[in-house]
């Protein structure tokens, strides 16, 4: 089913949202709002139409309920992430499910945001509005390399090592990577952190930046204890201290 927009002279008219829910009710609710703001949506009630749409309609995002018939929300997205023209499609998950193992699993496996049912329509549109910005700005400069401690960051070559070991990051961890390396010794607030990184609007409350901090640390092994957590703050990158002055010994 596909809810057609009015005319809008504003650029998220031509983006493609993909909405997959069992549920009618959320389904029409959610296009409606989306196709209000001039978004393009496509709506699926199971996995396997949601998989056709994404290959055949390209979809820019797609809001994904976990809970569904046949293939789980987790099935589709480990599948979009896993084809190579759907790789880089934004994914919203909608969950009914309380527990953080939840969450962190569906953040593991790629999606950029989760929001939990029942939520508000409004909220659910900021969030949309804001990783298709994220996803639609430029890429970072060519050129340019970060380094501290065991940890090098390659912007033009969009690669991460630690100890001169690739590590492979998706986009908003290599983002997140990279803020907190280019600010290193410094407190990035989990605020600072949704405008920077994520360009979310500041007045969004959401987990992702630490289920993201999480996932980074994981993936770094050992010099993800270099990211430290500010309790009640945020995080930074701890200062590489510098080596130690050589002592010589008198003759």
């Amino acid at each position: 089913m596909r809810t057609e927009p009015p005319p809008s002279s504003e650029t998220r008219a031509g983006h493609r949202v993909l909405v997959v829910d069992d549920e009618p009710d959320i389904t029409a609710l959610v296009a409606y709002h989306l196709a209000k703001e001039g978004y393009r949506v496509t709506t699926a009630a199971n996995g396997t139409e949601a998989l056709r749409s994404a290959r055949e309609e390209r979809p820019d995002l797609v809001v994904l309920d976990l809970m569904l018939p046949g293939l789980s929300g987790y099935d589709i997205l480990a599948e979009l992430r896993r084809r190579e023209e759907t790789r880089e499609v934004g994914v919203i998950l909608l969950t009914a499910r309380k527990e953080e193992p939840d969450r962190i699993k569906g953040l593991s496996l790629g999606a950029d945001d989760y929001l939990a049912k029942p939520f508000s329509p409004k909220e659910l549109v900021l969030r949309v509005a804001a990783i298709l910005r994220r996803l639609a700005a430029p890429a970072v400069a060519s050129g340019g390399r970060l380094a501290a401690g065991p940890v090098a960051l390659d912007r033009g070559a969009h690669r991460v090592t630690v100890n001169s070991k690739e590590v492979e990051l998706t986009a908003t961890e290599f983002r997140l990577l990279d803020k907190l390396i280019e600010r290193r010794d410094r407190v990035l607030s989990r605020t600072q952190l949704l405008e920077s990184v994520w360009r979310a609007q500041p007045d969004i409350q959401t987990r992702t930046v630490d289920m993201h901090v999480q996932r980074l640390r994981s993936k770094l092994g050992d010099a993800g204890e270099w990211i430290e957590t500010v309790r009640g703050v945020g995080y930074r990158f701890r200062e590489p201290a510098p080596p130690p002055a050589t002592r010589r010994g008198r003759a």
